[in-house]
């Protein structure tokens, strides 16, 4: 395991650091904390669509403690990062949860009752809120569920819960259900294997995705080629008729979050979460966004209408808590675990004229080309998500800080890089003033070959051919992401401080009275509690 606890552009202060160490206040226990994480959400589409939101959004806004400027503040913001984050009061750089490719897909595990590689959190490090509060109480009980694995596995870390996503090809009881892996379980507990055998997404086998609302409601146009593809760009959606394939497809429409919310809420009835004298733990990861966002783009009307649906969805799932074991005994914090751009083409250009498609080949072709001269392995240098990595012992004769000068100054030529930098150069800026290096250091730590050098774009700019909106940048419109925590040892109201998502796991500790198990990242942000 990589020792990865060092700190640098972590904390406000060093009094701030001391802060989530400190022995955190008594208070009167919840129930249930509801820790839910929708992919892809960013405050804005509250801003724009607040007055025709009425239902769980709404509430979380009206009655929550909602900080307006919260940032996931690392660099690659992507889903498995984000997700490391959100309850483990960490960054990435201390999580070892880098990027999606680097995230839960684990070969020595295979998925339960089907066939298929499984997922674990085996590149996680350290603990989360979870951890805390069973090493307080280990009779608490712990439910989480997803579309994706990795939005599943990596809020909890490695606790081995009852944790489940979403699996399009199934063998079970025909495709499109919710599994575990052998990391978590040897076989699916009974009431998910009942959930499965309802066959719950093949009931929408065409049905239409129809506007929410009248057409009038909607400002953005519904006719804009460049969205999913140039394919089935306009309202309504249907669903293929075969049941078989919705199983498959039905990540691309918004029910797979009412799906999924269904799974959770199931979840609390069967294994009486909230219904004991501790306080037992929820998480939920909605994924619909995500989908419907890199499809049609944060500026159209299927983002819209899925905000609307979203918020309509949550409204259902939280009365039903609230029901079940009292709306005084419930905590809920909300964030995402990254934002989008634009399409180019839509408003990335109107946001900044010079966005472009950057193509990063013919530099790595060229870094490829002098290993080879030096007698070294091609496939030793990798490049993706802005990062490029060595692996030094297969790079052979060829002098490494010449091959990395050579592959900075070929990527700086490049239109659309906004800059290439070191880490080690980044440990020498002004972190406070300068954001990207602060993103980009809370990924990696200086001297580290998974980070030999880090490309960042212009802003709105897109790595490579850019068919579909997408995010993973350290600019603001891929970090910010809201932060609200409601319920009983919270303050409604508006804060406009800039918070960070590591944040949300010192709070949720500090209103719970449980203890961290190692030093955190994030700050308890005591502007919430009562």
């Amino acid at each position: 395991m990589r020792f990865r606890f060092v700190f640098f552009a972590v904390c406000v202060s060093i009094a701030g650091c001391a802060a989530t160490l400190q022995q955190p206040a008594q208070a009167a226990q919840p129930k249930l904390v509801v820790f839910i994480t929708v992919d892809q959400l960013l405050p804005d589409y509250y801003d724009r669509w607040k007055h025709q939101l009425d239902g769980g959004l709404a509430l979380l806004y009206r009655e929550g403690a909602v900080f307006q400027n919260g940032y996931q503040d690392h660099a690659i913001t992507e889903t498995a990062p984000g997700h490391a984050s959100t309850m483990s009061g960490r960054f990435p750089v201390h999580t070892g949860i880098a990027s999606n490719s680097a995230g839960v897909a684990d070969p020595s595990t295979i998925l339960t009752g089907t066939i298929g590689q499984g997922a674990s959190p085996h590149r996680f490090e350290g603990t989360t809120l979870t951890d805390w509060l069973l090493a307080r109480d280990p009779s608490t009980r712990v439910l989480s569920v997803s579309r994706k694995d990795r939005g599943a596995i990596l809020p909890i870390g490695k606790s081995k819960a009852q944790v489940f996503w979403f699996s399009p090809a199934w063998s079970g009881e025909g495709n499109g259900a919710f599994v575990t892996s052998s990391y978590y379980a040897s076989e699916l507990p009974r009431w998910v294997r009942d959930f499965n055998a309802r066959r719950i997404p093949h009931s929408y086998a065409g049905k239409a995705w129809d506007l929410l609302l009248p057409a009038s409601a909607y400002t953005e146009p519904d006719s804009v080629p460049v969205e999913n593809l140039g394919r089935d760009f306009v309202f309504p959606h249907f669903a293929p008729e075969d049941s078989a394939a919705i199983g498959y497809l039905l990540p691309n429409y918004p029910w797979i979050d009412d799906v999924t919310l269904e799974l959770a809420l199931e979840g609390v009835n069967r294994m009486q979460l909230g219904a004991g004298g501790r306080t037992d733990m929820l998480a939920v990861s909605l994924s619909g966004m995500d989908g419907t966002g890199h499809a049609f783009g944060p500026d159209s009307r299927e983002v819209h209408d899925h905000m609307l649906r979203l918020d309509r969805m949550l409204g259902r799932f939280l009365d039903s808590l609230f029901t079940l074991r009292g709306r005084g005994n419930i905590i809920v914090a909300l964030t995402g675990d990254h934002g989008v751009a634009p399409f180019i083409d839509v408003s990335g250009k109107t946001k900044n004229p010079e966005a472009t498609r950057v193509f990063i080949g013919p530099v790595v072709a060229q870094a490829r080309q002098m290993i080879s001269d030096g007698g070294g392995d091609t496939t030793a240098i990798r490049f993706g998500s802005g990062v490029l990595s060595l692996d030094r012992a297969r790079l052979g004769n060829v002098n490494v800080d010449a091959l990395v000068a050579a592959f900075a100054d070929g990527a700086a030529r490049i239109p659309g890089v906004l800059r290439v930098d070191r880490l080690s150069e980044l440990a020498r800026k002004d972190t406070v003033q300068d954001h990207i290096a602060r993103r980009w250091l809370h990924m990696f730590r200086p001297g580290d070959d998974e980070a030999a050098l880090v490309i960042t774009l212009t802003p709105y700019s897109y790595w490579g051919a850019g068919t579909y909106a997408t995010h993973g940048t350290p600019h603001d419109y891929d970090a910010r992401v809201p932060i609200i925590f409601f319920g009983a040892p919270f303050s409604a109201g508006m804060h406009q401080q800039t918070v960070r998502v590591v944040d949300m796991a010192p709070t949720l500790a500090r209103a719970l009275g449980v203890t961290p198990l190692e030093r955190l990242d994030g700050v308890a942000l005591t502007a919430a509690l009562r």
